[in-house]
């Protein structure tokens, strides 16, 4: 693969990283924002269901000492294409990874998960038509 290639790859690697990270982060303020607003939307089994899934994966990943498979992908990528990258890559970098321990991050993640297993308590889910 050419380096330009790689660097391409990793750009979309960190594009995805980028909309996973706001569909968690959307669903942690959404869910319970629309429970007190009346969104249907937040009851909708599939989209809880991904959002647990995700969430769920991104708290065993940290909890088990791993940092996220999307990150490894991407650093790999980057390592490969060794060119320069572009400015708006530089800077979404500096926003998602921060400079601390795997630990702070693990229970940051495992704590959020736990908010949204609460959540399907809290507002609970339509499972095809049942309503609360």
């Amino acid at each position: 693969m050419s380096a330009a290639g790689a660097l391409r790859l990793a750009e979309g690697v960190l594009a995805a990283h980028v909309c996973i990270i706001l569909f968690n982060v959307f669903g942690l303020v959404a869910i319970p924002l629309g429970r007190w607003l009346g969104w249907r939307f937040v009851r909708v089994a599939w989209w809880r269901l991904l959002h647990l899934v995700s969430m769920a994966a991104v708290a065993v990943q940290a909890a088990a000492g791993r940092a996220c498979l999307l990150t490894i992908w991407q650093d790999a990528l980057a390592g490969a294409g060794q060119g320069e990258q572009p400015l708006i890559v530089h800077w979404v970098n500096a926003v998602l990874f921060w400079p601390l321990p795997i630990r702070f991050f693990a229970v940051l993640y495992v704590v959020a998960c736990g908010f949204v297993v609460a959540l399907m308590w809290w507002v609970p889910v339509d499972w095809g038509g049942r309503r609360e």
